[in-house]
């Protein structure tokens, strides 16, 4: 009952006043970049009902010049000083856990209660930070997950839309799993994505889509942040990558895989995988495959600059093996995305929020722009590439009609500045606003 009573409180404490939601909406918007890569268009309005937008009009429109019910009450936001773009998309995120020198504790004494509250405070950080749509590849805290995803959706708790992998599909003892634990605390905070052989890993993969698993996540690689000197090599077989894929997508689920070695990462795109995070080590074959197959690159270039940080202090919370991969992998990260944008492979948004602090994500859009994006081509991978990559561009990614409105909005001009996206001023999604400074 006490994870009970801290959920309503939580619940009571988060839920937008929604009483008074107006049946039209219209946003003035100064400059509008509607469709991110076509041109920036000056005072606009655009119009949404129910959440979706219904249309954008050229200057500033008023209530009597909208065809509408008699009964039908119209709010406007005043946005003309203002630079408007579709909400953010962040590709890679874990939203109810956070990297620390706590962390591995937190896992031990926090419920699944405690989880999702964390989740919820992480989730509404994120939302206010601009990003209205995450993908979480990989929640801890059972079901905690899934539960702030459909919290979120029916408006109990605000946050950005989550489309959820539920638990990570690891070898045993691979990168998925926790390490560092006596057995029987191993027990406790490990879950169901454990798997071994073929069969077995079909069974994974299909448990994760009953628990209701959006997509499939799983490592083809060691990663940096296993507490095992197991290096950042193939960690299934070609055969188990095989079957996850392909169970998978036959179950109407696209696929991620955690790849940072080259052999990880050729198996899996040879598997058919929908998209690779980090892709640290890719080489030639790796770039030819991303051409061929049409996978998405998620570089996740802050949790690379974030985890160089922590290895490089001397007081780092790390263990030596730890510290060890992340001094190879961090300083690579930038180096190969430069290679992944010239060859014109896809490149999607994503972050790894958790591994850097939840509300940082903007920070990426720096790090792309440094390894040789330009402003609006970062811009793009967060918007109608992220939606794409999500297989959502029906309803997420441009400010157009029969879309979410999902709008945000910066004083300056984030494509000369693209820093202009660490200071969000305004949040809205699904034509509810969570914030207006």
């Amino acid at each position: 009952m006490k994870g009970l009573s801290r959920l309503v409180g939580c619940v009571l404490a988060f839920t937008p006043l929604m009483s008074n939601a107006a049946d039209l909406v219209i946003v003035h918007a100064g400059k509008l970049m509607s469709v991110p890569g076509d041109n920036i268009k000056n005072k606009q309005s655009i119009v949404i009902r129910d959440g979706k937008i219904v249309n954008v009009k050229s200057g500033y429109i008023t209530a009597k010049s909208l065809k509408k019910a008699s009964n039908d009450t119209v709010k406007i936001h005043d946005l003309k000083n203002s630079f408007v773009l579709p909400g953010l998309i962040d590709g890679h995120v874990h939203i109810t856990d956070e990297l620390g020198s706590k962390s591995k504790i937190r896992r031990v004494e926090f419920s699944d209660p405690d989880t999702a509250l964390f989740g919820a405070r992480n989730a509404k950080i994120t939302l206010n930070s601009g990003f209205t749509t995450v993908r979480d590849l990989g929640g801890r805290g059972g079901d905690s997950v899934f539960a702030l995803r459909d919290a979120i959706q029916k408006n109990y708790v605000p946050g950005p839309r989550i489309y959820a992998a539920g638990d990570v599909i690891s070898p045993t003892g691979g990168h998925g799993q926790r390490h560092g634990y006596r057995d029987e605390v191993f027990a406790v905070v490990n879950h169901t994505g454990a798997c071994d052989g073929v069969a077995d890993c079909r069974r994974a993969v299909r448990d994760q889509v009953r628990r209701g698993a959006d997509h499939i996540k799983f490592v083809a690689t060691g990663g940096v942040l296993s507490e095992t000197a197991a290096g950042t090599g193939q960690q299934f077989f070609n055969d188990e990558v095989k079957a996850i894929i392909d169970t998978a997508h036959q179950l109407g689920r696209k696929v991620t895989a955690h790849a940072h070695n080259a052999d990880g990462i050729n198996a899996a795109l040879r598997a058919g995988v929908d998209s690779i995070e980090h892709g640290t080590f890719s080489d030639k074959e790796s770039l030819d495959l991303f051409k061929k197959t049409g996978a998405y690159f998620i570089p996740t270039l802050l949790a690379g600059a974030t985890v160089s940080d922590i290895a490089a202090d001397e007081n780092s919370f790390f263990v030596q093996s730890v510290r060890d991969k992340a001094k190879e992998v961090g300083p690579q990260m930038i180096d190969t995305l430069s290679l992944v944008y010239k060859k014109g492979i896809k490149i999607a948004f994503g972050t790894d929020s958790y591994v850097s602090k939840h509300g940082l994500n903007a920070t990426e859009f720096g790090l792309l722009v440094q390894a040789g994006l330009s402003p609006t081509e970062a811009i793009k991978t967060a918007t109608i590439y992220g939606a794409d990559n999500l297989g959502k561009s029906d309803v997420l990614g441009s400010i157009e009609a029969g879309k979410f409105a999902d709008i945000v909005a910066v004083h300056g001009d984030p494509t000369k500045d693209i820093t202009e996206l660490m200071d969000i001023d305004f949040v809205m999604k699904e034509g509810v606003v969570y914030k207006n400074k």
